[in-house]
């Protein structure tokens, strides 16, 4: 009875294989329980909708230069202007993620100014952006603002 190592290789690979499988089959389910529940319909419906418009003083800077970012908020259903201060974000293009930058406030139907500068030479894609609020839906520039640093 000469016994080789073949079975026991072949065990431990179907065990490995068995815990791929399962690590794999349940990381989906992890991550779908870790992502936010969706808001519901009705509560978006009674919020007032805004509209955001930005754009930069220069197309391009040096290096550490500071560069303004001008904009306006518009609430599109007649808001008077005087409900609240309203957060802005500037967000900046990192890879596919937008990323915060900087942040100011704006009352509606008002306008915000920012002055940014970046410390290393690249292309910089911009937008402004309000999160959505209890008065108020979210909303973000409808273009991207490109800024060349270098």
């Amino acid at each position: 009875m000469n016994q080789t190592l073949i079975p026991p290789v072949r065990r431990a690979f179907a065990a490995l294989a068995i815990s791929c499988a399962l690590v794999a089959g349940l990381a989906p389910a992890a991550s779908a329980t870790a992502a936010p529940a969706p808001a519901p319909v009705s509560a978006e419906a009674g919020k007032k909708k805004v509209k955001l418009d930005a754009s930069l003083s220069k197309k391009q800077v040096k290096v550490n230069e500071k560069v303004t970012l001008k904009g306006t908020l518009q609430a599109l259903e007649g808001a008077d202007g005087t409900d609240s201060l309203e957060a802005i974000i500037v967000q900046q293009l990192q890879g596919s993620v937008w990323v915060n930058i900087a942040d100011t406030t704006c009352r509606p139907n008002s306008t915000f100014s920012l002055k940014l500068s970046f410390s290393l030479s690249a292309v910089v894609t911009l937008r402004a952006y309000h999160p959505e609020t209890t008065l108020y839906a979210s909303a973000y520039t409808s273009s991207n603002l490109t800024l060349r640093v270098g």
